[in-house]
């Protein structure tokens, strides 16, 4: 003899009623917690969206520039840079940090590596950089746009400054975000000078883009 054993509809029912109620109960607290994580990521954004970093040119001396055939570029350039945190909240992490001079969109020296560091809120640092370029290759017609300046007595040279951020707020330290700093210096030419010493007559305040 066989024994069966069958649920009842009412036990089925029953059953099928506490999965739907678990299943919502579950969706509600998952939906809630979501929307709280949301809000307090769009609160913080909203309270510490942090300002990008300002840069500004503090000197710049020039040593050589001079030409070793019409289309090859010796140069050795000093500058220091002045970065600061504009924010009270928020700390900067800057990587991969690399300087160059240009003139008149021609890069005229090597890239310049400089050390990666820490920025906390308000901070401000000095970035000095020894900038040197051997047979450089520039257009034929840098001689002459070298010469139009020296005549004017005014030399306009580009800073490029560039590399990755990080953004720390507590613990918290953001992803990268790569950053590009554009300085122009203002280099007096006196007529007869020979010492051939140049430096920049004014600092200026460079653009930023993160």
């Amino acid at each position: 003899m066989s024994l069966y054993l069958t649920s009842s509809p009412k036990d089925c029912s029953q059953k099928g009623f506490h999965i739907k109620k678990l299943n919502k109960k579950l969706l509600y607290t998952l939906s809630t917690l979501v929307l709280s994580i949301l809000s307090a990521g769009f609160l913080i954004w909203l309270i510490l969206h942090p300002s990008k970093p300002e840069f500004s040119l503090k000197d710049t001396s020039v040593y050589e520039l001079s030409l070793s055939s019409p289309h090859l570029l010796n140069s050795t350039i000093q500058t220091t840079i002045v970065s600061k945190n504009p924010n009270d909240r928020v700390g900067v992490y800057y990587d991969q940090l690399r300087v160059y001079a240009a003139y008149k969109g021609q890069q005229i020296t090597a890239d310049a590596a400089l050390p990666p560091f820490y920025q906390g809120h308000q901070d401000t640092n000095l970035l000095s950089a020894s900038l040197h370029g051997a047979g450089m290759p520039v257009a034929p017609s840098f001689g002459y746009e070298v010469g139009r300046d020296q005549t004017a007595g005014r030399l306009y040279l580009g800073l490029k400054l560039d590399g990755q951020l990080r953004w720390k707020v507590g613990t918290w330290v953001s992803g990268r975000y790569r950053f590009d700093v554009n300085c122009i210096a203002v280099v007096a030419i006196t007529p007869g000078d020979t010492s051939g010493l140049l430096s920049s007559v004014q600092g200026s305040q460079c653009s930023t883009t993160v």
